[in-house]
């Protein structure tokens, strides 16, 4: 059965990232940590799926990541193309994305979020053996990507590959995901859960507050408070998370929403960026400055409502790569076998049944 609050947790994520990249709020990255959340959630669910089906569970994960994938590159890439990106053999990596795919001079931002597709396929990869080392040696497993990205800090790694640098800045996050899978923050107790949360979160927030980057405290210019205040988020917000979060669901719309976007988070996380970057000159037109709420506000709804339009085009085929029945707007409530059943027009009994049953009920109780 699915932890609702973590899927609660999954669509705040999801939602705080487009608001984010919409209005460019530095606060948001500090009051919830996103990305480091859904790689903590990720690594969970792929200690799950390599306990049930060991290392055929990467096939899995790759099948259901990067169709997506596909259909993006498939609007795009011919567009940048035409547009006067390169023909080199760096576009097959829009196939499979081990590096950063290539685009052109309007492709690089409305694409940029696919860095995050990047980290995801290479933490898969690395699962099946870090997840048995990890259950062999917990902490020191779980310290190795904290020390690699302050060794590129410090400068002691400054010409680290990205991938490297992205493994000490979110795997951290990914192998809290295995702890919590495995139980190890579900049994830490508050003794000394708290005292760990309190110190990484000072740490982190020392840290960003007196290396600001470009854009402020924006924990994206800012890898080692980033990497140190997540950390401090994901022992607080998944390894005390509930078992349920019943109330969900008592409000229809409210559960529909969760579903929904849990059931498409990677359309619309593939999709927002490009209308982000499409409607900020377009709402410009109309006099709306960039800082402007009312500009925000309505920017914010077109990008959702937008990228609604797409994920009701293409999101049912996050269904087909989860092998699970298309549909165009997940979370209807099912009706089951007994639901129609109960529903179904009861025919008038014939005339001395109620007798009949009573005398059966008699003899077969006797």
């Amino acid at each position: 059965m699915r932890n609702r609050y973590l899927d609660l947790l999954r669509f705040l994520a999801i939602v705080r990232v487009v608001v984010y990249h919409v209005t460019g709020h530095a606060a948001l990255t500090l009051v919830f940590p996103a990305m480091s959340v859904m790689f903590a959630l990720a690594g969970s669910l792929m200690a799950a799926s390599l306990d049930r089906t060991g290392v055929p569970a990467v096939a899995r994960r790759l099948r259901r990541l990067l169709p997506s994938l596909w259909v993006l590159a498939a609007v795009f890439v011919p567009a940048m193309l035409f547009t006067g990106l390169p023909l080199t053999p760096k576009v097959l990596l829009w196939l499979f994305p081990v590096g950063d795919p290539p685009a052109n001079h309007w492709g690089g931002l409305g694409l940029s979020p696919i860095w995050y597709l990047r980290d995801y396929l290479w933490f898969v990869l690395a699962s099946p053996l870090v997840l048995w080392l990890f259950r062999r040696t917990p902490l020191p497993i779980l310290l190795a990507p904290y020390a690699l990205l302050a060794t590129i800090e410090f400068g002691i790694f400054p010409d680290a590959p990205t991938v490297l640098r992205e493994f000490g800045l979110y795997f951290g996050a990914w192998l809290l995901g295995f702890a919590h899978h495995d139980g190890l923050l579900r049994r830490m107790s508050n003794r000394a859960l708290v005292p760990t949360a309190l110190a990484l979160g000072t740490a982190g927030l020392a840290w960003i507050f007196t290396h600001p980057g470009p854009r402020g405290y924006d924990l994206n210019d800012i890898h080692l408070g980033n990497a140190l205040w997540s950390a401090a988020f994901i022992l607080v917000a998944i390894g005390r998370a509930p078992a349920g979060a019943p109330w969900v669901d008592r409000y229809p719309l409210v559960g529909r929403a969760v579903t929904l976007l849990n059931r498409r988070a990677l359309t619309v996380y593939l999709w927002h960026m490009p209308f982000v970057v499409a409607l900020t000159p377009l709402v410009g037109l109309v006099g709306w400055t960039p800082r402007d709420p009312v500009g925000l506000a309505v920017r914010v709804v077109l990008v959702f409502a937008l990228v609604g339009v797409v994920t009701l085009l293409v999101g049912w085929l996050e269904d087909l790569a989860a092998r699970r029945r298309p549909e165009l707007l997940p979370g209807r409530p099912r009706t089951t076998v007994a639901d129609r059943a109960a529903a179904a027009p009861a025919s008038p009994a014939p005339a001395g049944a109620e007798t009949e049953l009573a005398t059966g009920i008699r003899v077969s109780g006797g």
